[in-house]
Order: C-alpha cells, then structure tokens, then sequence
C-alpha cells in the first residue's frame, strides 16, 4: 500500500459509550506451546503476549489495515508532541477509560489515569520485578538509573520523584529520555508497556501473572497453565467503532465489508488451546474445533500447491478451497538462529580457536537444504541482523558463511581440534569435546535435529541433544545453562534497534540469549541510538553485523513465511506484521 494512501484506510475508532459483545460468538484458537503467565512486566514470550495484548491497553496501537505499520493513538487523543530535541514526550490520555472490574477496586468504577501508565512504565525498572523488557528502558529516562541504584536489591521506590516519568495531571503523561530518541514511540506500543492498576498488582503481588487486569477488550476468564484459556469479553470496555475506508487490496475490502460501522469487539469469548504437537493441532482446524490455525510443517504439502521453481509462489489446494478456507500468507519481520553460550568454557569466547569452532559449525549446517526439506521452501535465508521490512533492513549484506563442510574440516584442523583414534575430534587442549543442543520435543524438533547431526557428524564432534518443553529451556537458559539453542526473535516494534540490541552486552542474560559481549560493537550500538533511521545509522548497523560475522556468536538461519488459514465464517482477518493477533477485529458470521 503507498503512503499517499495510508489516510484512506485508517480505521477510525470512536470512543462512546461501552456496549458488551456478542456472548454467542466463540472464536477458537490454539496456541504451539505453553504460556508463562500474564503481568505485561514479567513475560516476553509469544504466547503469553498474545494474551495480554487483549487484557491490557498500551498508549498507542498500530492501525489494523496500513502497510507498512503506522502508529496511532490507542488511550491517548492523538500522538505526543515530542520536543524538538527528541527528548521529551507528552502524552494527552482519553478521560472516561476504565479498567476491568475487580475486587481491589472495592465496587467502584477505576479509570485509567496518567499514574497508571507511569506506575506501569516503573515496573520494569523495578530490580525486584526483573522484568524482561528492561533491556528497552535501563538508563533511558532522566533520573532512572539513581532511582534503580537507590533500590539496591529491593524493590524501586514507586512514589519517590522521577524527573523521567511525570505525571502533569491527572490525564497527561510526560516522558523525558537521557538521549535524543525519535523512534521510542514504538516501543510504547508493545504489550509490555500497557496499563496496569497498582492496587490489582499490590493486591495479588503473590501471583500477579495470574491476575491480569487491564483496560483492553477481553479479560481473562479461565487459565489452566500450558493447557486452556478462555478470555471473555470486557463488558466495561469503551465503544470503538470500526470505520475506513479501503484501498485496492482486496484482503482490505473484505475486512471494512464484514466490519464497517461494528462496535469491537464483535466476538463475546475466545477459547485457546495449547496443543505442541502439530498433528493433533492441524486436525483439530481440519474437523473445525480451531477457526484460525497456521500450516503446520507436516501439512505444508497436502494444504498447499507449491511452485517447485519459486516455492513463494503458492495457493491453496482445490481440497480445501472448495471448503472455503481462506489463506493469508506474510513474510514475518523475524529472524531465526541459533545462539552459543559465549560465556561457556567450550563453545564460548573470543579466542581464535573457539571463533574458528564456531565457525565451522555454522559453515557445516545446510541452512537451504532445510528450508527446502522442513520448511518446504516457505522461508528464505538470513544474512542480516535485522530482517525486510524493518527500518535498517540491508538487503546487499551476506552475513551467513557459504556451507562448506570440507573448508569447515581443515579450519578444525588448522586450530589443533584433532581427530582422536575414537574418530572423534578432541579439544586443542587435548580433553574431549562435546557440545550440547538444546531442543524441543515436537516431530518438527526431532527433523532438525536429524540436519545437526548431520553436521556434527560430518565434523566429527559428538553431540548430544537436551530436550524439553520452551518454557523449561528459557528458564535454564536465563541461568546460563544452555550451550546451544535456537530462537526465533519477531519485530515488537518496526525498527532495527529491536534487533540489534540482542547482541548488545549490556541486555545479556536477556534479550542477548548468547550473553556476548563486545566492546565495539557496543560502542557502535550506544552510537546507533542518537540516530534516526537514515545512511549514517545504517553504517553503524553493517559495523555491527561485521562484527558478528567475525564473532559467529549465532548461527544464522531463515526468515519464515507465514501461512494463516481460517474457515469460510471468520470475516475481517488480515495479517499485521506487529500485532500478534486479529481477535478484537474478527467477527463469526456462519
């Protein structure tokens, strides 16, 4: 869609007076592996967030119909007057949002204040709370970093001044940053920074992530961990009124048909399933217990015709399009690879013979081969940090090494890895070397596996796999106790800041999984932040993506493509590059 056209297809949401979904409509929906809970300041995997962005409101939305993603406001009456020096935010809230009903409330009707969003902003500065998304806010706000250091160990002291985080009254919000930043909006946008109310947190501080209790159109009804959660609509939440007006894009058309004139939400209860297995899950959308679900790996083929000379190039087999499913498909704004812990005594450091270990590895695995055999074609290579369609995106760049086994032999070689009378290969050292992969225990799991020990085998390392659930493997990976792993890591926000700061020393043990840590290109990415998107920051993004090729902290692997699919009766689906679901937008017309 071309920006001249952006005005034309803004959805316009109204705000009037509340008026509660359609209880009747029951959208189902699975999640492919287990939530975490749902505090906004204590998860940061997908499908906890997926939940949350329901339950709770951050200060700004994008619009649901405009490509590329365009911010707008969501509880605030227009986006903030941001100073000239790129400082300073304000921010104007909507008077008349209230919060769900709860008991910490005591029967009263809570609105959503200017406090709640400051109070909710701190939560991720509290040492206490450790919250995931520090990484986003850590020395970001004027004052933050004496505050956090006055709490020690102990809880940040919620009610002491913040020059960074002020409440002018009661609707209005001002944020002052330590550094010029014109592209910190988008990080407010996240589910992670939406409203919470502090007497709800203080009055389940034993258990938060199972007590969310926001502002948003559904509330959480029902949660049996890592198997059910029902969310109902909020019958307290404020009308929005679906209106635009389309471009071109059929997928548009169809979305203002089936929604124009609506108040949202429209669906009264979504059910959501965790199902890990993707059989189970593929033939629960086929006997239409699921009303949306992705096309697992295992049914690529049989759901899809794929062009063998561009396999992009896809459309629905006649099976199922005679059934009236509807396919939407994007290239995801993500990366996968998979990360060495560079703090380990194997596999991690700076010195040569470990780099060339590295190396080795990620020129021995047939990173095209498995796009073809698992994804089926339904993806493309990395080569840089940060992916297509994200703001610092450098298509020219070719980060990921040629696959070379027999190079990658002599490099072992050549470093003193020595292939010892067991045919195994043993460390320069002369102690044995093995090296651990974490993975999951899905059918999909077990095929990579199936290309890792293929590689390792034609490098004569041993290898050994470590499985468990996501969950399980983040949490022992937060403690350092992972030497391999895979991740995929998608866009919270359209801009390469989100992806090169995993690599950034200063967030390691966090969002930088591999905990690598570099001097320079720390310096070039604490440059990077005083820039807008533009050539002079785009330099100092290619800096950093040599210095992680030279490093080989992660093996580079693919950027996949997104099939969705839906039954014939689910109208005004369209697939956004940020926003993890579709539900407050949905409608079930059977």
């Amino acid at each position: 869609m071309k920006p001249h056209a952006l005005l034309a297809v803004l959805a316009a949401l109204l705000l009037l007076p509340a008026q509660a979904a359609d209880m009747n409509k029951v959208l189902r929906v699975a999640l492919n592996a287990p939530e975490t809970g749902f505090d906004p300041a204590k998860v940061s995997d997908l499908y906890s967030s997926t939940v949350t962005e329901n339950i709770f409101d951050p200060l700004v939305t994008y619009d649901y119909l405009a490509r590329p993603a365009k911010l707008i406001p969501n509880t605030v009456n227009a986006l903030p007057a941001i100073s000239a020096d790129g400082k300073v935010y304000t921010f104007r809230l909507k008077p008349g949002i209230h919060f769900a009903a709860d008991p910490a409330f005591k029967g009263k009707r809570r609105e959503l204040t200017a406090a709640d969003y400051a109070y909710s902003i701190k939560r991720h500065l509290d040492p206490a709370i450790h919250s995931p998304w520090s990484f986003l806010v850590d020395g970001r706000f004027v004052g933050g970093n004496e505050l956090v250091k006055a709490a020690g160990k102990g809880a940040l002291n919620y009610d002491a001044p913040l020059e960074g985080i002020r409440v002018l009254d009661k609707y209005t919000l001002q944020l002052t940053l330590t550094e010029t930043n014109f592209n910190f909006l988008p990080i407010l946008a996240m589910p992670a920074f939406g409203a919470v109310a502090r007497e709800v947190i203080e009055a389940n501080r034993d258990n938060t992530n199972a007590h969310p209790v926001g502002t948003g159109p559904y509330l959480l009804k029902e949660w049996k961990p890592g198997s059910r959660i029902v969310l109902e609509a909020n019958p307290g939440f404020r009308k929005l009124v679906f209106n635009a007006t389309p471009g071109n894009d059929p997928v548009d058309k169809a979305v203002v048909q089936a929604l124009q004139g609506k108040t949202l939400p429209q669906v009264g209860r979504i059910e959501i399933s965790v199902i890990e297995e993707e059989q189970p899950l593929w033939l629960s959308f086929l006997n239409r217990q699921l009303d949306i679900s992705g096309i697992p790996q295992v049914a690529l083929q049989s759901a899809l015709v794929i062009d063998p000379k561009n396999p992009l190039k896809v459309r629905l087999t006649d099976q199922y399009a005679r059934q009236g499913i509807q396919l939407q498909r994007q290239l995801l704004p993500e990366i996968t690879f998979h990360f060495f812990n560079m703090q380990d005594p194997v596999v991690g450091g700076d010195s040569k013979d470990r780099i060339a270990l590295r190396r080795a590895i990620a020129m021995s695995f047939p990173v095209s081969e498995a796009i073809a055999g698992i994804r089926r074609g339904q993806a493309v290579p990395m080569n840089y940090i940060v992916p297509a369609g994200v703001a610092g995106h450098n298509p020219a760049f070719r980060g990921a090494p040629k696959y070379d086994p027999a190079a990658a032999n002599a490099l072992l070689d050549r470093f003193g890895y020595r292939i010892g009378s067991d045919g195994y290969r043993t460390r320069p050292d002369g102690k044995p070397l093995s090296i651990e992969l974490a993975c999951g225990t899905s059918s999909t799991d077990k095929q990579w596996n199936e290309y890792w020990q293929k590689t390792f085998d034609t490098l004569k390392i041993r290898l050994s796999f470590r499985q468990g659930k996501w969950n399980e493997l983040s949490k022992a990976n937060h403690q350092g106790k992972l030497q391999m792993w895979g991740m995929a890591w998608g866009a919270d926000y359209p801009d390469g800041e989100n992806f090169m700061q995993l690599l950034y020393g200063r967030n390691a043990g966090d969002s930088n999984a591999a905990d690598f840590k570099n001097a320079d290109y720390d310096r070039l990415f604490e440059a990077s932040l005083k820039l807008p998107h533009g050539p002079a920051r785009n330099q100092l993004y290619d800096a950093m993506n040599k210095i992680a090729v030279a490093q080989q902290p992660w093996i580079f692997g693919d950027i996949r493509m997104r099939s969705t699919l839906a039954h014939r009766h689910v109208k005004g689906l369209k697939l956004h590059p940020l926003l993890g679901t579709s539900w407050r937008y949905l409608d079930l017309q059977k």
